[in-house]
């Protein structure tokens, strides 16, 4: 065979083997356009922010896009229930989130808690501090409570617990954000200083400071609570999988909080969560049972 020869089927071959890879490229189905495009709606807070990027990513490894929108925490429970977005899993019950709760309940699907009763929060200071109690409080912090942002529950119980003990009267709580609260809390402890916070676990900050809660003698702060997962109603019927996915979605405090450590030391969310899910992948696989 000539050396022409050769070459011409050398070309034919390879222009063969483009063809092929052009019509898998842009003709094969892909498991995204299978299966559709589901909004997931979170509060700017690390619990929400790591809960939704596991979902994101497990959702996607079974074929859908994946769509999230940070909204202020009224704003979430509104978007599910109004259908703007698909679900949500950072509703905390039965107090943090309960007037939303009450508001949206009945356009929502409740799938349960993804953290059962370990989800805790309270007033916290640092264990430097001589105090143990809410009931001990004096005028430490120059009376001054440091919350975060406005609408959340925890700001709401802190108001009730204010007007609820004696002690507390002409104490105030700082509105600001969760951000600007850590930044706070992060200057007082290097510096010895004192600090009330309106604090919640899970969280990193109890696995990067020696904190602790103060005691409520009066339980306007609240109980041990669950996390839960919510969902816009007629979801189950538009995408039964992905419906089924969330609902399956359990997993413990320590789970949620190794993520959140890996953010706070600079990793990125969505390589946190990816290496989370590849070193977890028998409890990601029960997520995935139908």
């Amino acid at each position: 065979m000539s050396n022409k020869k050769k070459w011409i089927i050398t070309g034919i071959i390879a222009l063969i083997a483009l063809i092929v890879i052009l019509l898998s490229v842009f003709f094969s189905p892909t498991k995204s356009s299978n299966k559709g495009t589901i909004t997931l709606a979170y509060a700017q807070q690390d619990d929400q922010i790591v809960s939704t990027n596991v979902m994101k990513q497990v959702l996607e490894e079974e074929g859908y896009t994946v769509n999230t929108t940070s909204l202020d925490i009224p704003v979430v429970w509104e978007a599910v229930a109004k259908g703007e977005a698909d679900a949500m899993t950072g509703p905390w019950l039965p107090v943090t989130h309960e007037a939303q709760y009450k508001e949206f309940k009945d356009d929502l699907d409740d799938l349960g808690p993804h953290i059962d009763g370990k989800a805790k929060l309270g007033l916290v200071v640092p264990s430097y501090m001589d105090v143990d109690s809410i009931e001990d409080l004096d005028n430490q912090a120059k009376k001054k409570i440091t919350g975060i942002e406005p609408g959340a529950g925890i700001v709401k119980a802190t108001d009730k617990t204010i007007k609820s003990y004696p002690n507390l009267k002409g104490w105030e709580q700082v509105i600001s954000s969760t951000g600007a609260m850590n930044a706070q809390l992060k200057r007082a402890v290097q510096n010895k200083d004192e600090i009330v916070i309106t604090g919640w676990s899970p969280y990193w900050i109890f696995q990067r400071y020696d904190l602790k809660y103060l005691d409520d003698p009066k339980g306007t702060m609240g109980r041990a609570e669950s996390i839960h997962t919510m969902t816009r109603k007629g979801l189950k019927k538009d995408m039964p999988e992905a419906y089924k996915i969330l609902d399956n979605f359990k997993w413990d405090v320590k789970d949620m909080e190794s993520i959140m450590l890996e953010i706070e030391d600079g990793k990125d969310p969505e390589k946190a969560t990816s290496e989370w899910i590849e070193n977890n992948r028998d409890k990601v696989d029960k997520w995935k049972e139908k």
